[in-house]
């Protein structure tokens, strides 16, 4: 179940991209729920997805904490 709750996020996140106040909130709430593991694999896929998307960068912050 932990594997598809991190696949959930990350469809979540390409659905919420269109607004960065809205992509943050919903990462948040990611790294609450996610597994430590999980969020370093999150932390890959979101480089990868936000490379095109200058927006969307300042997210990164909420991976660092």
């Amino acid at each position: 179940m932990a594997r598809a709750m991190l696949e959930y996020t990350k469809t979540v996140l390409q659905k919420v991209s269109f607004d960065t106040k809205l992509f943050c909130k919903e990462l948040e709430k990611a790294v609450t729920r996610l597994l430590p593991f999980e969020i370093e694999e999150l932390k890959l896929w979101l480089q990868q997805f936000i490379f095109d998307k200058p927006e969307l960068k300042q997210s990164l912050l909420y991976l660092k904490a």
